[in-house]
């Protein structure tokens, strides 16, 4: 599934082509996403012109200059792709933002897990956002932070750091490399992390993401970015699918098993 890099290649990839675009109609042929689209999405949007393209976790979050929001969740397989003109659909080409002047924007989204939501400005919070802890480059999220929830928690480190109530946009990928890099064994319960370690591990989730985000995201199947062009952060992993392989620092065998139903690998020199 997309994590915060990849949602971040897209919105940057996006924003420059579709903002300032004024919408001429929503085409919808399926709206049998993870949430229904709702039926009454073109009516609400037809004649809006699109100020911004922002994202909040794995949301990309379009605002309209109505002062409504359209929320956009990729799934899987999600695309977003922007065109000039916009070809005839293929399969699973569910949702159409035709833009006023030619061209629009197309969700293509195979396995529909996938969301696109109206949010009306009248409405105060959204209930897929209102739960997220903070974003990883905000300026509260801290050592400190990070050290004062993670008190009495017997979970794994590892599934304290993906749960976005922690902060958002570190998935499994992202936190096992984290982790590496903070010297951090996953299986290690969260209440057991020392504040020194607490300081690594938001240093390195932000290093980690921000090599991401820089590099395109990585891509394992499904995600390209909005140009269509895969991510390049797959090579350099230095734990993540590498499971008895030799460590890049050390050379010791890696070590895997699953945590939280999720596969984990990680150094047992390295990481403690």
């Amino acid at each position: 599934m997309p994590e915060l890099p990849e949602v971040e290649t897209v919105r940057r990839g996006l924003a420059p082509h579709i903002v300032g675009r004024q919408i001429a109609a929503v085409v919808v042929r399926d709206a049998r996403l993870r949430w229904p689209v709702p039926a009454t999405l073109s009516t609400d949007l037809q004649g809006q012109t699109i100020t911004a393209v922002d994202r909040r976790g794995k949301y990309l979050l379009l605002r309209l200059s109505g002062g409504d929001t359209v929320l956009v969740h990729l799934g899987m397989s999600g695309r977003l792709r922007v065109f000039d003109a916009l070809p005839a659909p293929v399969k699973h080409d569910h949702v159409d933002w035709q833009f006023v002047g030619g061209g629009g924007m197309r969700l293509n989204d195979p396995r529909r897990f996938g969301a696109v939501l109206h949010w009306p400005q009248a409405q105060t919070g959204h209930a897929l956002l209102d739960h997220l802890g903070p974003e990883p480059f905000d300026d509260d999220f801290t050592g400190a932070y990070l050290h004062a929830r993670s008190r009495g928690k017997q979970v794994a480190t590892k599934s304290f750091l993906m749960d976005g109530r922690t902060v958002v946009g570190c998935g499994n990928i992202y936190a096992a490399e984290s982790l590496f890099r903070a010297g951090v064994r996953p299986t290690r319960a969260a209440g057991k992390l020392t504040r020194p370690d607490c300081d690594r591990l938001v240093t390195t989730v932000r290093a980690v993401l921000r090599d991401a985000i820089e590099q395109g995201g990585t891509t394992l199947r499904d995600f390209a970015g909005a140009d269509g062009v895969a991510g390049y952060f797959q090579q350099d992993l230095f734990v993540y699918g590498r499971e008895g392989q030799p460590c890049r620092v050390c050379g010791t065998s890696l070590k895997g098993l699953r945590i939280g139903q999720r596969a984990s690998v990680w150094c047992p020199a390295c990481q403690r």
